[in-house]
């Protein structure tokens, strides 16, 4: 939204700059990105690092558009500079402790009005700032094209639940390789107890962000690993471009003791309140039968977690199973171990 108003007779010579995502992209780790929507837009989805300085407030937002629907663009611009007037300082005050040798990096959601005239009150104090052509949905377009054209030298890891792919690839990570970790990202360990002791899950659209982000940081011409992963994490899905990929990789499959199995799932789960696990339960009692899932749940009752994560396991290894037969990747690699060791098994399989 153009300022006007009261400010109609403040001019200015200069050209704002612009910048494309691809470079907004290469710079943000040096500038700040000021997102200038709503709270409720920037918590949808928004571009990681980015700090939120609404030019509106959601309500306010919603006035606005009534405004322009109704009464049209004049009376929503009048109503915009009554709301946003008393603001104007403060936004300055907040862009100059951010900005780096005074210059910032900001959007709305189209480039458009919300940016151009932060982008103006800002430079009439003296910043520089640069606004993201196309604004958040043109990053979002460059989002969608890269999962499918930013090519990895991709390998995952999978095997049946417990085998502890996560801390074998953070072993990896810890070695120098580069993986990404697809349930960190989605704040879900990907199974019907894959929420418990985890931050809530951003939505889809921001998950592709934090996914997109991370391969952005990673060297394309280096192995990347990563979990083998069913499509949904939980809530969120993981996008086409980057399914793709994970699809055609080549899958080392491991296999460890189902002892040493069960030691894992009993050290993620001990200690835990029977009731933030039995709701876990019943979600795949279907699959389970009725008969074990009360065996399950009266070992819960008593404690006894390793039971319990034993009967778990007669409906995971199955599910496994049928899944790795519909797999697609022709280069399938299957390594048995006799032994649970994360750095050690790292290491090997990164040889």
């Amino acid at each position: 939204m153009p300022l006007s108003g009261n400010y109609r007779n403040l001019k200015t010579t200069s050209v704002l700059k612009k910048i494309l995502p691809r470079e907004m992209l290469a710079q943000k780790s040096q500038l700040p990105l000021l997102d200038v929507r709503t709270p409720a837009e920037f918590e949808r989805g928004h571009i990681p690092g980015a700090t939120n300085l609404p030019l509106f407030s959601n309500e306010e937002r919603v006035v606005i558009g009534t405004l322009y629907k109704k009464k049209g663009k004049d009376f929503a611009v009048e109503k915009g500079l009554e709301l946003v007037g008393p603001k104007l300082a403060s936004f300055v005050k907040k862009a100059k402790k951010l900005a780096v040798d005074k210059e910032i990096m900001l959007h709305c959601w189209r480039g458009g009005m919300r940016s151009g005239s932060m982008a103006w009150l800002f430079e009439t104090a003296g910043l520089r700032p640069k606004v993201l052509i196309g604004g958040y949905k043109a990053y979002r377009q460059l989002v969608h094209r890269n999962f499918s054209e930013r090519k990895l030298d991709l390998i995952v890891l999978g095997g049946p639940t417990g085998s502890g792919k996560t801390l074998i690839l953070h072993a990896m990570q810890e070695e120098g390789h580069q993986i990404i970790d697809l349930e960190r990202l989605a704040n879900h360990k990907g199974s019907s107890f894959g929420a418990i002791d985890e931050e809530p899950q951003p939505v889809t659209e921001h998950f592709e962000n934090l996914l997109h982000q991370k391969i952005f940081e990673l060297d394309i011409n280096q192995p990347v690993w990563t979990e083998n992963e069913s499509r949904g994490i939980g809530k969120v899905y993981i996008p086409e471009g980057f399914w793709s990929q994970m699809q055609t990789a080549p899958l080392i499959n491991i296999s460890i003791p189902k002892e040493n199995r069960l030691d894992i799932l009993t050290q993620m789960y001990v200690g835990k309140n029977p009731s933030v696990l039995i709701p876990a339960f019943e979600r795949i009692r279907k699959k389970l039968g009725g008969q074990n899932l009360n065996y399950a749940l009266e070992a819960l009752q008593a404690g006894d977690y390793r039971t319990a994560a034993g009967i778990a396991l007669t409906y995971y290894d199955k599910a496994y199973a049928f899944g790795l037969q519909k797999k697609q990747s022709a280069r399938i690699v299957q390594k048995k171990f006799d032994y649970f060791d994360a750095l050690k098994i790292a290491q090997e399989l990164t040889k």
